[in-house]
């Protein structure tokens, strides 16, 4: 390293310690940020079912809780994702102190904003939120841009992201747009982004510490054309979804995608990571996708497979299951933190693995469905308190190395 660089990175040590620990990396706030705003979410969400909150929001509560999920929880662990790994993508500086605040604010904002809409006013809540959203992308955009990186796809993403948002909010607004098109996409995009993301950390995690075990035959490979397939594949039949979600032809897309990712899941060798909870609820979270769209397809078909089963399956199965193992991962990692799951880790794991297991099964259950949805509830908003309780003086606190 020349003189010119260790003097530039002198600056930029000197720069972030100086800084509140809070504010020295996007996962920080946004991962804080997100669990506190699911476990809210998910205990308004129950009190409505129960008879015993009203929102004061202009979304029907169905949505209300659907747009939070989404747009709200998701969008925060996105960004929180999105500002930690672009440094490492591009080598360029983090976004920290002050800006990261000011993008922090807004997302908060955000979510208060929609919440309070019907007294705020659902203007105000439609430009913070898909504001917060599109700031966000253009951020990511500048960053990868500049540095020429080929992570481009996953900045467009969260630009449609924040299109998504704008249909939903103009759906609510009485707008004329396709019902339900707005969520549909947005979640479509969440589903994309495991896909891709997924395919890339799961198979190269696992590599890395059955390497590690000196367990070197069979280990996952590199993505390769098959998995490009599966990609085509699955963006053709959510976006069949999101546009003719009660087409056969669109049920035949899903159940095809479902198998091509049942295949791909398989090939990574998550059977051989049960040592290992950091790891092997990778493949856990990820099994939630292939199951899902299969179920999705298939409902268009079988009268008794409800659709919402399959839905929770990519959502609360899927989505939060494969945001809390990163969440969890990238905190440790870069709070210089040992790679390690204890037990409040594996709790954690195994709560929100059973919650979205009873929420999925809720319709099927020959029990009171409200009381099944409050007891997966109870479940999934004990995960995400414990990753709170556990990780929250983690993502407050500075690194015990004394790094920034």
């Amino acid at each position: 390293m020349g003189h010119d660089s260790m003097k530039a990175e002198g600056e930029r040590y000197e720069r972030l310690m100086r800084l509140p620990p809070f504010l020295r990396g996007g996962f920080r706030p946004f991962f804080l940020g997100g669990a506190l705003w699911a476990l809210l979410v998910v205990a308004l969400w129950v009190g409505v079912l129960a008879g015993a909150v009203e929102l004061p929001t202009r979304f029907d509560p169905l949505a209300w809780h659907r747009h939070e999920m989404l747009f709200g929880y998701l969008g925060s662990v996105i960004a929180g994702f999105l500002l930690t790994a672009i440094p490492n993508w591009t080598g360029r500086l983090p976004i920290a102190g002050g800006r990261l605040a000011a993008l922090a604010g807004l997302w908060l904002a955000a979510r208060v904003a929609v919440l309070f809409s019907a007294l705020s006013g659902a203007a105000l809540a439609a430009l913070l939120d898909i504001g917060f959203l599109a700031t966000l992308a253009f951020v990511a955009a500048r960053e990868v841009l500049a540095a020429k990186n080929r992570n481009v796809p996953v900045v467009i993403a969260v630009g449609l992201l924040a299109a998504a948002a704008a249909l939903d909010h103009a759906e609510a607004l009485g707008l004329a747009v396709p019902p339900g098109l707005g969520w549909r996409l947005g979640f479509a995009l969440v589903l994309m982004l495991v896909t891709l993301i997924g395919g890339r950390i799961i198979p190269s995690f696992t590599r890395n510490w059955l390497a590690k075990q000196g367990r070197e035959q069979g280990l996952p490979g590199q993505p390769n054309r098959f998995d490009i397939a599966v990609l085509a594949a699955t963006a053709a039949s959510l976006v069949a979804w999101a546009s003719m979600p009660d087409a056969a032809a669109t049920g035949a897309l899903l159940l095809a995608a479902g198998a091509l990712q049942t295949v791909r899941l398989a090939r990574w060798s998550g059977h051989r990571t049960l040592r290992e909870p950091l790891v092997l609820i990778l493949h856990v979270s990820y099994a939630w996708l292939p199951l899902g769209l299969l179920l999705l397809g298939a409902s268009a078909f079988v009268w008794c497979i409800p659709a919402s089963s399959a839905l929770h399956a990519l959502s609360a199965g899927a989505m939060a299951s494969m945001t809390l193992a990163v969440m969890t991962r990238a905190t440790l990692g870069h709070t210089g933190r040992a790679l390690r799951a204890g037990p409040g880790t594996q709790a954690i794991y195994a709560l929100v693995t059973a919650g979205a297991a009873l929420r999925f099964a809720a319709p099927m259950l020959p029990f009171d469905y409200v009381h099944a949805i409050g007891a997966a509830g109870a479940l999934w908003g004990a995960a995400f308190l414990l990753f709170v309780i556990v990780y929250g003086p983690m993502l407050l606190g500075p690194r015990p190395d004394g790094r920034p």
